[in-house]
């Protein structure tokens, strides 16, 4: 769906994410965007940050479904990006993580099809893939759940697709800006060095995202095309003469990530430069994704896998570009 002369609102809207993507957003003419988010300050700093007359705050909690109803009046993309994300917060803080990821999509779902939503598009991550951690299990339920939605909207136009990828450069709470807290000690903590990671920028997952509204028909998840970088060679790209403490992997850690398992191959199509995993619903029919092909039947989208890598120097140029 185009985003121009439309009304979007995005959850988690103060976010690192939120925050580019309305830059993007209101770029394409959009009629108005709505931040939907708990947090006031956040809001206040955003609003002095970001004048544009075309932009509204509203304060709330994806927990709230009353909230998220009132929030979707006139709405016609909602881009879902609010989630509790801290691996080592939603292992300790379990059912918070449950409410937020789970309910709040149900909510969010419920909402969008009372309202008369025209496009939802969902932010995964790939730890929703062959989950280890609660907050990959929470997110697969929301993947679940957003898929699912499809098949009971009845004659409404309402639509739920979801977007999945790996690691974002820089992000709030990323390895990234804890490198370089750390580098001024001369030692930095690594919790396996045969560590990787899918990779990918800021913008480049914004724009992923309005590229996946436009092409989404409801019921896919769409999985990049990124690179993957090892967790020494990022260690080198910020501080190479730091020295490497092995710290040893935290609860709910993978050595390496997953965004397409081998399960999921068998009904993903692939393009030139991202996937598209299809539901496994009736309502599904293979010709609303023309031009891709099937997978190899023992395929599986890995980062330790990846044909893709990132060197220590390109590392060096994304970090600096931050």
């Amino acid at each position: 769906m185009d985003m121009r002369n439309k009304s979007i609102l995005i959850t988690g809207g103060t976010g690192s994410f939120g925050k580019r993507f309305i830059e993007e957003a209101l770029k394409t003419n959009v009629k108005k965007i709505i931040v939907f988010s708990r947090d006031e300050l956040k809001q206040y700093e955003m609003a002095q940050e970001f004048t544009d007359s075309r932009i509204r705050f509203f304060i709330g909690d994806v927990r709230d479904r009353n909230r998220l109803y009132r929030a979707f009046d006139g709405v016609d993309i909602v881009v879902h990006a609010a989630a509790l994300k801290h691996v080592g917060a939603c292992e300790y803080n379990p059912f918070e993580a449950v409410k937020t990821n789970i309910y709040g999509a149900q909510n969010i779902i419920e909402a969008a099809i009372d309202r008369e939503v025209k496009r939802v598009i969902a932010l995964s991550t790939d730890k929703a893939a062959a989950p280890i951690n609660l907050y990959g299990a929470t997110k697969l339920a929301s993947d679940k759940l957003f898929v699912a939605a499809n098949s009971y909207v009845g004659d409404k136009e309402t639509r739920f697709s979801v977007v999945r990828y790996g690691n974002v450069v820089g992000s709030r709470g990323s390895v990234v800006p804890f490198f370089k807290k750390m580098a001024s000690t001369g030692k930095l903590p690594i919790t396996d060095e045969r560590m990787t990671r899918f990779w990918i920028t800021l913008d480049q997952g914004v724009q992923f995202v309005i590229d996946s509204l436009s092409r989404m028909s409801g019921g896919e998840i769409f999985v990049p095309k990124i690179p993957s970088m090892k967790i020494t060679d990022l260690a080198k790209a910020i501080a190479p003469d730091a020295e490497i403490e092995i710290v040893g992997i935290r609860p709910g850690e993978k050595l390496h990530e997953v965004m397409i398992t081998e399960d999921d191959a068998r009904h993903t199509i692939e393009f030139d430069d991202y996937y598209v995993i299809t539901p496994e619903f009736p309502w599904w029919s293979k010709e609303r994704t023309t031009n891709g092909k099937a997978l190899p039947e023992d395929f599986k989208y890995t980062s330790d896998k990846n044909n893709e890598w990132l060197s220590v120097k390109e590392l060096q140029s994304l970090i600096e570009d931050m």
